[in-house]
């Protein structure tokens, strides 16, 4: 979070340098409230829609639990998703409040798996679909950063194919992981006493995958629904820039061209070892939009745009966060207290 903190100040300094405070909140306060109420909403169908994908698989496994506890499994996800590189500690931290809320640990390992690979592939198929009825389009507005919308379609691809290799050859992929852990081990890249654990850990995650290969197989309408949900949940979030475009008052370009260009800007930065992609995500939509809203109305625009798909999310995420922490705290303390423990001696 700290890094965040950094790297957006520093953008944030470099983009608005030579501009007053008071000119940048005037800025905001001219758009439409009424708008940036609608790109609220986007925001929040984008956090919900994997909310209703949680609440429509446990209700597949039999795992009967409340909406409102689903979106709290998705803030929390967004949060650490959001603090973390490459977006890796969302689906572990929700794992792990699923667990403390009495799901199976099976039942919610196969639901962020199926979950992973519907948004990265949604994603992927949405940028070539854009790209390809609208490249003249994307070549006039992404320009100096085509190469990093290049790098982001292969990297996105590459995620993919390593998913699909370790779901239809577990065995090879198995193989291949051992093979890689002995040779790093070898070489002293590996202490040999973290060999083993690492060899488990490879193991235990090509048996998770061979599980969910099992899964989609069998349940190819329960993984149609997902994309189905998928789509729709990530256009809300695309749409918000169109949104904050329309606060301003702005005409010109369609709805279908912001989704459009918002869509490459999130392959060209989502596979990034950043942190929320935090500074290059803001250096791509100045880029990229600035024909779009005009210099007078990019920066305020990103300010908006960026303030609802991402810091409010981190934000109430983080509050969501806490309070179920403390709730969970406040569990564990109340079954290692020796109350709990003589009851439930005397129970036995």
């Amino acid at each position: 979070m700290g890094f965040i903190a950094l790297i957006c100040w520093l953008t944030f300094r470099l983009l608005f340098s030579g501009q007053e405070f008071s000119q940048i909140i005037s800025d905001l306060r001219i758009a439409d409230k009424r708008w940036l109420a609608a790109g609220a909403v986007l925001t929040f169908m984008f956090v919900s829609g994997e909310s209703w994908v949680i609440y429509y698989m446990l209700g597949l496994f039999g795992q009967k639990t409340r909406f409102c506890r689903c979106l709290k499994y998705s803030f929390i996800g967004f949060f650490f998703s959001y603090i973390t590189p490459s977006s890796s500690g969302g689906q572990p931290a929700q794992m792990y409040y699923m667990k403390k809320d009495g799901i199976k640990i099976g039942f919610s390992t196969l639901i962020m798996l199926v979950i992973t690979v519907a948004y990265k592939s949604v994603l992927v198929i949405l940028g070539g679909v854009f790209l390809i009825f609208n490249f003249d389009y994307v070549r006039l507005h992404m320009g100096g950063v085509g190469w990093l919308l290049t790098l982001g379609f292969f990297l996105n691809a590459a995620f993919i194919a390593a998913l699909a290799f370790i779901f239809f050859k577990p065995s090879w992929a198995r193989k291949m992981g051992i093979r890689l852990v002995n040779f790093l081990t070898g070489r002293k890249l590996v202490k040999p006493k973290n060999n083993e654990k690492y060899v488990s850990k490879i193991t235990r995650i090509c048996d998770t995958y061979t599980m969910g290969t099992s899964y989609i197989k069998e349940n190819l309408h329960t993984v149609l629904n997902v994309f189905i949900i998928t789509v729709v949940q990530r256009l809300s979030l695309f749409a918000v820039t169109w949104a904050v475009y329309k606060s301003y008052g702005l005409s010109g370009a369609s709805l279908a061209e912001i989704v459009c260009l918002q869509v490459m800007v999130a392959v060209s930065v989502e596979m990034l070892p950043l942190p929320g992609a935090a500074g290059i995500t803001e250096g791509c939509f100045v880029f990229v939009f600035d024909k779009i809203f005009g210099s007078g109305f990019v920066k305020p625009a990103l300010l908006l745009s960026r303030g609802l798909t991402f810091y409010a999310v981190l934000i109430v995420g983080g509050i969501v966060t806490l309070a179920a922490h403390i709730l969970v705290v406040r569990s564990d303390k109340k079954m290692l207290s020796p109350d709990n423990n003589t009851g439930n001696r005397s129970d036995k």
